[in-house]
Parts: C-alpha cells; sequence; structure tokens
C-alpha cells in the first residue's frame, strides 16, 4: 500500500485544477459543477471554495447519484437491491457548461452513466470532465479534461481515494489486489 498523494498535494491539485477552469473558460460564468457521488461531490464543492478564491464569483455546485443508470447494476457489489442516494441539482443545467467531478477514472463506466444521469436533466452547453486521479484501463472512449494525477496502475491494483468529509483524512492509496 503506498500513499501517492497527501492532503498537501491533494489541496495544491485542486487549487490547480481550479487556475485550469478559469483559464480554459476565461472566467465562471456560465458554469456549474455537478460532483458524482460520493467523493465527486466533495471534491466539487472544494473546486467551487477554489473557484471562488480565485474569482470571487461563486459556482453552482450539485450532487448526482448514478447508481441506476450503471451498465452493473445487477452485477458485482450493487447487487438487487442497490442503494440510491439522492440527486440535488438546484439548477438549470441548460445551456451551462457543466463541470463533472469525480474522484477515479478507470474503465469509463461511471462517467458513461454520470453522463446518461445528467442528461435526464437538461441539455448542457457542454459538459467537461473533472478527476483528481486518472488510473488508465478504458474501456470506452472517454478522456478527462482536467486531471490531478495520471497514475498508470496494474489491472491487480486499486487506487482508494480517501477524503475528510467520508473518511477523515486526505490521501490517494494505491494498493495491490481488488480493482476500484
Amino acid at each position: 500500500m503506498a500513499v501517492v498523494m497527501d492532503a498537501d498535494r491533494i489541496a495544491r491539485t485542486l487549487t490547480r485544477i481550479a487556475h485550469e477552469i478559469v483559464e480554459r473558460n476565461k472566467g465562471v460564468e456560465g458554469l456549474a459543477l455537478v460532483g458524482v457521488r460520493t467523493r465527486g461531490v466533495h471534491l466539487a464543492r472544494r473546486l467551487a471554495r477554489s473557484l471562488r478564491e480565485i474569482t470571487g464569483d461563486e459556482v453552482p455546485t450539485g450532487a448526482l447519484d448514478i447508481t441506476l443508470y450503471r451498465d452493473d447494476l445487477m452485477r458485482h457489489a450493487v447487487g438487487p437491491q442497490p442503494l440510491v442516494r439522492s440527486t440535488e441539482i438546484a439548477f438549470s443545467i441548460d445551456n451551462r457548461k457543466i463541470l463533472l467531478v469525480d474522484d477515479v477514472l478507470y474503465t469509463g463506466r461511471t462517467t458513461r452513466a454520470a453522463l446518461d444521469a445528467l442528461i435526464d436533466f437538461g441539455r448542457p452547453l457542454a459538459i467537461q470532465l473533472v478527476v483528481l486521479v486518472d488510473r488508465g484501463h478504458r474501456e470506452l472512449p472517454i478522456k478527462a479534461d482536467y486531471v490531478g494525477k495520471n497514475l498508470p496502475t496494474a489491472a491487480e491494483e486499486s487506487v482508494q481515494v480517501c477524503l475528510q468529509e467520508t473518511d477523515g483524512r486526505d490521501e490517494v492509496i494505491l494498493q495491490q489486489g481488488g480493482a476500484a
């Protein structure tokens, strides 16, 4: 088990991503952040704070549950009784640039499910993908627009993102066995 990002590195990475977002979008007007439950929501909220510190402007932030959009709903750990959590998007996504935020990009299937779920809420002008870690092994043609860390992994390794809000600490861990 190796710690590949500590709390300071995660904080610096999110600040860098926030600056990249401002630069690429020429500010934050018309942007909104939507985090994929669970850790993507916390990362989206942290990015919103960084964007506010950089620009002085508030960026609407929401939470997206993708449980019922997963293509493995009846397989693996999800099982026949999936835990469906709430989606909280208190703003219109129509004609906005949506920054979809998740912790780890792996096969691309979670992102595909999130795109399907998001489109059910309206028609955004564009969707940009923000991930803290891209570990490779894509099964679908999906690429992040903003990446905190590219972390090449073996198939038998897993990437665990721990955040203060859910885990009591901030760190990214690479461990042997099990894919995540």
